[in-house]
């Protein structure tokens, strides 16, 4: 019999997301399953512990609420941008996806939504903040190497 899975092993799995009515915001490519480390944080804290009890080939359907999820919409998370700092021929539009960048340098996802006079109002919300989500999955795999960033996963492991 398989051991059921637990935080800290490495499994792929086939999924669907799907808001709360229905339509599908991501899934797995039938040739590519996602594979991550459970307990890492590597993917939703739903996803992680979804998973968790589960065996190769088992099949279930969760819910996950915002909190488990890309959390809750957040109004300190729209800011206003000034016009001055954007580009001059770069078009922007309401709905215009942007990077912004951190006090570190990082990008973070955001999206136009509104231009006023001298600014644009970006929202950097994550675009399923504030959603249920419901996650078909199915486990492929279990007991696999674990990806690491110090090699892009080709080492086998970062005990070297």
């Amino acid at each position: 019999m398989t051991k059921p899975i637990a935080p800290g092993d490495t499994i792929s799995i086939h999924y669907t997301g799907k808001l709360e009515y229905g339509d599908v915001f991501d899934f797995s490519k039938k040739d590519a399953p996602l594979k991550f480390t459970v307990g890492t944080g590597q993917v939703i804290a739903g996803l992680d512990n979804a998973v968790v009890g589960m065996v190769p080939e088992e099949k279930k359907t969760v819910t996950i609420l915002p909190q488990d999820g890309y959390g809750y919409r957040e109004e300190n998370q729209v800011a206003d941008f000034p016009k001055a700092n954007i580009p001059p021929d770069m078009e922007v539009e309401i709905g215009m996806r942007v990077n912004m960048l951190d006090q570190w340098g990082n990008a973070i996802p955001g999206v136009i939504t509104d231009i006023l006079d001298d600014a644009v109002k970006v929202d950097l919300n994550h675009p399923l903040a504030g959603q249920t989500l419901i996650f078909d999955i199915e486990i492929v795999e279990t007991g696999l190497e674990p990806n690491c960033d110090c090699c892009s996963g080709n080492c086998g492991g970062c005990g070297e």
